[in-house]
């Protein structure tokens, strides 16, 4: 009967469990979440002093948190500190209740209670209910490091992408000097806002002999870069000449310290192009600006076909094909089908605005971002605010990225849509009649005012066909400047979309070609159908 009783209370109190628990998780800090805990305490318990101390780790000390008395350094060395919770009640004077709380990034959380206001003992149903609160503020830091992993694990993602994106302007910048004192001082401090490295030096010798030398800032003495303790060098050699590159202390927010690989990587890439730039001296500027050209395009090719799927998933029950045609050397449209689950998949498909590099560039940021966010779960509307966010700061502003986004679930058929700018993509259903998910958002990128990006649901059924395509086929011109138009595109798929999936994806491709008749193509071609059969 007291047992009964005892979980009759607790199930009363659930709701003010879920509000602690949203108490805790809305806490910016740790240090706040703690606060918020005591207070969760005091309140259920009505008790006169409690204090909360912290430890980085079962070898440190004890560090207050938050304190109602000062409590001695023997006393707090006294508290056993395990990776297993304790909850201890001693009868002394100093406090009723001693928790040591292990959390899940090894440090500890020790929270000592004295005594309650009216003088009473802990009851059995204080001691379950701390019990349980305490597995509240656990369950709420658990959440609350989750969130810090993600936020780093998207500033680093941002890291790199700042960094390659600056990483190209630097080759571009590098590649206009034609004087060698601007050349090494401008590159100098490039590679030194590149890396986050303090200082940098490049050492130019013959036969073992120090021609000249040039540092980052200019006022540093080359001896403190040499005998730094971290640091990373690049070299080459080039007309009897030597030319080497040093960076030295990698500065952070938590002081300096030593160089990553991606750090290694820039600086090897900086002192290749300065290599280049020193080797145009003997070529004509016309032929150095084609062949770099030629190695920027073949690099970002080489990105782009690494990135777009080289065969698309097979789902059980459904045919799916898909094709993209650059108009130039590399381009800026994007799909994929990307496997989440036994039963559901992403399918995707997205078009940057302009083309070339830079579009490859982000192209390329938009699937690392998708791969990583898509692994979270999250809605789409979420995901379409994080990756407008990340977008906008990734790109300049003439840059932004049309997209759509379908999950399917293929045992049901159920399909989550979201439309951030793109063309509207069309649903053929077996009785003829079409679907048409038009943009429920603005394009990734193009503002970062905080605009909602609207969802919806549908679902596909045997024998609807799902179509999706970019620009380049309803704006695909003939030599008359004549476009194939979105009128004809709906009805070659209306009428062919019976045929298998390849086949049509090849069939519309070709009838793009005979109405431009072999006139250069002005925009990418992409193109992708969804059948169940």
């Amino acid at each position: 009967m007291e047992n009964n009783n005892l979980v009759e209370r607790l199930s009363l109190q659930s709701e003010s469990f879920q509000e602690g628990f949203e108490t805790l998780s809305s806490a910016r800090s740790f240090e706040e979440m703690v606060k918020n805990f005591l207070h969760l305490i005091r309140g259920n318990f009505l008790v006169s002093e409690i204090c909360a101390f912290g430890k980085k780790h079962s070898e440190a000390d004890w560090k207050p948190i938050s304190s109602d008395k000062i409590i001695s350094r023997e006393y707090l060395s006294s508290i056993n500190a395990t990776q297993q919770l304790i909850i201890s009640y001693p009868d002394n004077a100093e406090h009723t209740v001693c928790i040591v709380l292990p959390l899940c990034d090894r440090s500890l959380l020790a929270v000592l209670i004295g005594h309650k206001m009216d003088q009473s003992r802990f009851t059995e149903f204080d001691k379950i209910t701390l019990q349980v609160l305490i597995q509240v503020f656990d369950s709420a830091h658990r959440a609350f490091i989750n969130q810090k992993k993600e936020k780093a694990l998207i500033f680093d993602l941002n890291e790199k992408i700042a960094q390659m994106s600056n990483l190209i302007d630097t080759i571009i910048d590098i590649s206009r000097f034609d004087k060698r004192e601007i050349l090494f001082e401008s590159s100098l401090e490039r590679i030194t806002s590149l890396t986050c490295a303090s200082a940098a030096l490049v050492q130019i010798t013959a036969n073992g002999n120090l021609v000249k030398q040039f540092t980052f800032p200019v006022n540093i003495s080359p001896d403190e870069i040499l005998n730094a303790s971290y640091k990373i060098e690049s070299e080459f050699s080039f007309n009897d000449f030597n030319y080497k590159f040093i960076l030295a202390e990698k500065e952070s927010r938590t002081g300096t310290g030593n160089f990553n690989e991606l750090d290694q990587l820039l600086l090897n890439a900086v002192t290749k192009q300065i290599r280049t730039a020193i080797e145009s001296e003997y070529l004509s500027n016309q032929a150095v600006e084609k062949e770099k050209l030629e190695q920027e395009l073949l690099v970002a090719a080489t990105i782009q076909q690494r990135i777009l799927p080289a065969r698309l998933p097979q789902i059980k029950g459904y045919e799916i094909a898909g094709i993209n045609i650059p108009s130039k050397e590399v381009g800026g449209d994007y799909f994929n089908c990307i496997e989440l689950s036994s039963n559901k998949y992403a399918i995707i498909i997205a078009d940057v605005a302009g083309k070339g590099i830079s579009a490859a560039l982000l192209v390329n940021t938009l699937d690392a971002a998708l791969y990583s966010y898509l692994q979270f779960d999250i809605p789409l509307n979420e995901m379409a605010e994080r990756l407008n966010k990340l977008i906008y700061k990734s790109s300049p502003s003439d840059k932004y990225i049309t997209f759509f986004i379908a999950i399917l679930d293929s045992a049901t058929g159920v399909l989550d849509i979201l439309n951030a700018g793109h063309n509207p993509i069309y649903l053929l259903r077996a009785d003829g009649t079409m679907e048409k998910f038009d943009a429920g958002g603005v394009g990734l990128g193009m503002f970062d005012f905080g605009i909602p990006f609207a969802g919806q649901t549908s679902s596909i059924h045997r024998g609807d066909s799902l179509f999706f395509y970019t620009d380049g086929i309803p704006e695909a011109m003939n030599k008359s400047e004549e476009e194939y138009s979105e009128e004809r595109m709906i009805n070659f798929f209306q009428n062919n979309y019976q045929l298998q999936s390849e086949t049509f994806i090849n069939e519309l491709v070709g009838d793009v070609k005979s109405h431009t008749d072999n006139h250069p193509q002005s925009d990418d071609i992409t193109v992708m159908i969804l059948k169940k059969l």
